[in-house]
């Protein structure tokens, strides 16, 4: 008898979710063949059967949350394909609804039967559009008007309060200390909105984070004159090639080079310590269908500017189509994130954990700027222009390696020192 269990799905991922079972027991599977589909809060994967034979024994439902390395299936591998067929009853594939592996989680968490949906994407695919359109076109059953308490059980919050010594924290939806919230009473039009898990999981990812590091924000202004003709004047090539040549890929590439030079950016705490991470693995923040994610260039230094963007091209069309894998989200050393063409002047990042940096791209706009003349004299000229913000933890990182690690990005962009 082989036990199955919830593999290690990426080195910060703890535990998993049953989104769906793809066999029942009493089937015969093929060694590799998958069984399951399992959620996390980075990305979807599917269980392959590690042997062949026959499903002896499912030890988890649809929609468990399991840790890691927990048995959830038996497998009886004596069981032989002719043995099992008289006694098996084979699925009828024809009739299985054609999703993707996060299509099926949202589904899961809206309570959406895929058999009742109807696909419109390619030979019928499911997409997350169609099940959130059929969640949507399911009437909500009437609700009384209640009041709402989002605070956890209540003997848990007093035992909190009565602690003393110590710090109490403030309690989401129940308040702190002598300040409370007002209950919540629903009245009719409002919509109410579960945290479906990867939303629970990121809004206790930036708690946790604004918690144990003391953020400090340092802006710098950045000329991209430069690199901004060094960009149009290649990107047709690029293009030509089936790639973006992207302001992303410059401020990514130019981040790793002065994580070399400034290590102390390029590390992890831990309880009365912290480690320099050797390697520079830089998470760019891309948008995805379940939200968003942070995939990972790995070793970014060692990389030319080709080899940036043909990474960042790979991990966000893959973020997009859903086929992220968790490994890809794993491993990040810093952070970089960009607002996109609908973005902002600037921003203070939340540092993602357990990085002790992130920078944030602001919006290019072009502005007045004074430049040196022939003759070393103030001219005004009109340039694009960015403010980049970088958001430290100050347990470890202090004002003068922040801020020599933020001059020496804006000086790399400035002078463009990249080879197209």
């Amino acid at each position: 008898m082989i036990d199955v269990q919830v593999p290690q799905l990426g080195e910060s991922v703890t535990e998993g979710t049953i989104s769906r079972w793809l066999v029942k027991e009493g089937d015969f599977v093929a060694k590799d063949q998958s069984i399951a589909e399992i959620a996390t809060d980075k990305a979807d994967s599917e269980l392959p059967a590690p042997s062949a034979g026959r499903i002896v024994r499912l030890l988890a439902k649809e929609g468990d949350i399991v840790p890691v390395h927990t048995v959830i299936c038996q497998i009886d591998e004596t069981v032989t394909a002719n043995e099992a067929a008289p006694h098996t009853a084979r699925p009828n594939v024809a009739a299985k609804p054609i999703a993707a592996p996060s299509t099926r989680r949202a589904a899961l968490e809206q309570g959406v039967d895929l058999r009742d949906v109807r696909g419109s994407g390619e030979h019928g695919r499911i997409t997350r559009d169609d099940v959130i359109r059929a969640a949507n076109e399911v009437p909500a059953a009437p609700v009384a008007p209640r009041a709402i308490s989002r605070g956890g059980d209540a003997a848990q919050v007093q035992q909190l309060l009565n602690q003393g010594g110590g710090f109490v924290p403030p309690i989401p939806g129940v308040g702190f200390g002598s300040f409370k919230l007002p209950a919540y009473r629903e009245k009719a039009g409002d919509k109410v909105v579960p945290f479906t898990r990867r939303r629970r999981i990121t809004a206790d990812h930036m708690v946790y984070s604004k918690l144990v590091s003391p953020h400090v924000v340092t802006v710098a202004e950045c000329d991209l004159n430069a690199a901004s003709k060094l960009r149009e004047a290649n990107k047709d090539r690029y293009k030509k090639e089936g790639m973006s040549l992207t302001m992303l890929a410059f401020v990514t590439l130019a981040v790793a080079r002065a994580l070399r030079e400034n290590p102390t950016m390029n590390a992890r705490v831990l309880s009365d310590s912290f480690v320099i991470h050797k390697d520079v693995n830089i998470g760019v923040a891309v948008d995805s269908p379940d939200g968003l994610v942070v995939p990972v260039v790995r070793r970014a230094d060692e990389l030319g500017l080709r080899g940036i963007v043909r990474s960042v091209d790979d991990l966000a069309s893959r973020a997009r189509s859903g086929k992220i894998t968790i490994d890809d989200l794993s491993g990040a050393t810093f952070s970089v994130t960009n607002p996109g063409i609908k973005g902002n002047l600037f921003g203070g990042a939340i540092i993602n954990q357990p990085n002790v940096g992130i920078l944030r791209m602001g919006e290019i706009k072009k502005r007045v700027v004074v430049v040196e003349g022939p003759n070393k004299e103030d001219l005004m000229a009109i340039h694009p222009v960015m403010y980049m913000a970088l958001s430290y933890d100050h347990r470890v990182v202090d004002g003068v390696a922040a801020n020599s690690f933020l001059w020496r990005v804006r000086e790399i962009l400035e002078q463009a020192d990249f080879e197209v």
